[in-house]
């Protein structure tokens, strides 16, 4: 898993930098492919687990991609850094839509990394940026950039449990970029 962290990290800023004009772009993972095609925007709980709710949960649970050859892919990317595409697909919950993305096929779990989508073939493509506009709605214009740094409930996880996730625990090194890695 950290392998895969890493990779995705190290790739997004070419992500990032991809045209909305054009198709996704690869962002150097193991086990990717650039992948377009049609499916059902489903509630992944409901679909493996038959726990429904209306609505596919109103944005509150897991969305998946049904596709019409019948396989499940958890969508569980957006095109915005480390935020989910669930905001952009929970307007289409149980309608197909068209999705583009990168698909990474592992043999534990296959995932979607939706970065564009659209409703119909003849409409434009629409970016999976809703979580960043969500976000600046919610915190203020501007708050949108770099805002898992911004996040209020992220900032309350570092103050309590450190950056590494366990209180009390510094890097050796010194990084100068963030106070909080210096050591003690």
């Amino acid at each position: 898993m950290l392998r895969f962290m890493r990779a995705a990290f190290a790739a997004l800023p070419l992500a990032l930098a991809a045209p909305v004009g054009h198709a996704a772009e690869l962002w150097g993972l193991e086990n990717e492919s650039i992948a377009t095609y049609k499916a059902k925007v489903v509630d992944l709980l409901c679909e493996v687990g038959s726990s429904c709710v209306p609505n596919c949960g109103g944005g509150k649970r897991q969305l998946g991609l049904l596709a019409a050859d019948g396989k499940l892919r958890a969508a569980v990317k957006a095109s915005s850094d480390f935020a989910g595409p669930v905001l952009d697909l929970q307007p289409y919950c149980g309608k197909t839509i068209e999705v583009d993305g990168l698909l990474v096929e592992n043999p534990r779990m296959t995932m979607m990394f939706v970065q564009r989508l659209r409703e119909k073939d003849d409409q434009p493509w629409v970016t999976t940026d809703g979580f960043l506009h969500d976000f600046a709605a919610r915190y203020g214009n501007g708050s949108s950039d770099d805002w898992v740094r911004k996040h209020p409930d992220v900032k309350a996880i570092i103050a309590a449990d450190g950056v590494f996730g366990i209180p009390g625990l510094r890097s050796k090194s010194p990084d100068v970029t963030n106070p909080d890695l210096k050591a003690k």
